[in-house]
């Protein structure tokens, strides 16, 4: 007889090295459930932002990351995590002196991060939106612009048929095209150039196949232009429809390249309000669950769908932006 009595429980952390911002999220991981968030520890570190001319990781970028991990580690022995995992994307993966920053946080905090490929970013980012929308949603098309690459995946099952990734992050386009501030329209114009003909070069193993049923949109980047575009702020919760069309981006455009960046780090800036038309942005889930290492890190990146930076993709309130900051 089996006993549907007791449910094995296990607190599980994830180290996750993005190319803006470097983050520990604590769940507590049931079988055949949600991970439920516990606790949340991240800073901006902004590797793809502050690396030498070559693509290296400074030394001072470095000092920090190693920093953050030696915190991360502390945070995860005082919240009894009992599996600690750890990752590195597009940053550490692309830089010439990735292997050697590796070694560093291995030899000063114990901590061997994983470098997940691409192709594998694409993937398990298509699996948690395939978790969080279910099957009725049938075949998806899912981007996500990181720091410093854009994954885009594509499929009708739990695996895509086909996952790309290609080093358009908004970091990188932002720090290698877009000079000044504001940038130049020459600078603009010579980033959109740059950026189509990528996606005409490499898109079309993502085109080939049927139309997709949905689209869906991650990451901050997303989640700032529905705001640009009037959707929810982030504290309504997860659960407030959002969308993001073509008419709402264009909208905005012609007038992008005249803002200029807050005076500080750390300051915020109020959105203007929208246009007429009130569409916001598809923020979705990231990763979710099976037993592999990768996946146990997928499955508490999965815990975003239902966390403070996404929400589901269907048509939002008519409204207009209230100006306040995302």
């Amino acid at each position: 007889m089996i006993s549907l009595g007791t449910v094995d429980r296990m607190r599980l952390g994830v180290i996750d090295i993005g190319s803006t911002t470097v983050h520990l999220l604590v769940v507590d991981a049931y079988p055949g459930a949600h991970p439920l968030p516990s606790s949340s520890h991240k800073i901006a570190l902004r590797l793809s932002e502050g690396m030498a001319a070559d693509g290296s990781v400074s030394d001072e970028q470095t000092d920090r990351l190693v920093d953050f991990v030696r915190e991360c580690v502390k945070l995860s022995d005082d919240q009894g995590v009992e599996d600690l995992v750890s990752f590195a994307t597009s940053a550490i993966r692309e830089a010439p002196n990735g292997q050697a920053v590796l070694d560093r946080v291995a030899h000063e905090t114990g901590i061997e991060l994983e470098v997940l490929s691409g192709r594998d970013e694409a993937r398990l980012t298509f699996l948690a939106v395939r978790r969080w929308f279910g099957w009725s949603s049938g075949r998806l098309l899912v981007v996500d612009i990181g720091g410093g690459s854009l994954e885009l995946a594509a499929g009708l099952d739990e695996e895509p048929d086909v996952a790309i990734s290609l080093p358009l992050g908004a970091g990188r386009v932002t720090r290698d095209r877009l000079h000044g501030d504001p940038p130049s329209p020459a600078s603009v114009a010579e980033a959109r150039r740059h950026v189509r003909t990528m996606l005409a070069r490499d898109l079309r193993p993502v085109l080939v196949g049927a139309a997709p049923d949905r689209v869906v949109g991650t990451s901050k980047t997303f989640r700032s232009l529905a705001r640009i575009a009037g959707a929810a702020p982030r504290d309504d919760g997860p659960y407030v429809p959002r969308t993001l069309t073509h008419a709402d981006v264009t909208a905005w455009v012609p007038g992008w390249p005249r803002w200029t960046a807050p005076p500080g780090p750390t300051c915020r800036v109020s959105l203007p309000s929208g246009p007429d038309s009130c569409s916001a942005a598809r923020s979705s889930p990231r990763r979710h669950s099976t037993s592999s290492t990768s996946a146990r890190w997928s499955s508490v990146r999965g815990r975003c769908a239902r966390g403070s930076s996404c929400g589901v993709s269907t048509t939002c309130p008519d409204r207009r932006d209230t100006g306040q900051p995302a």
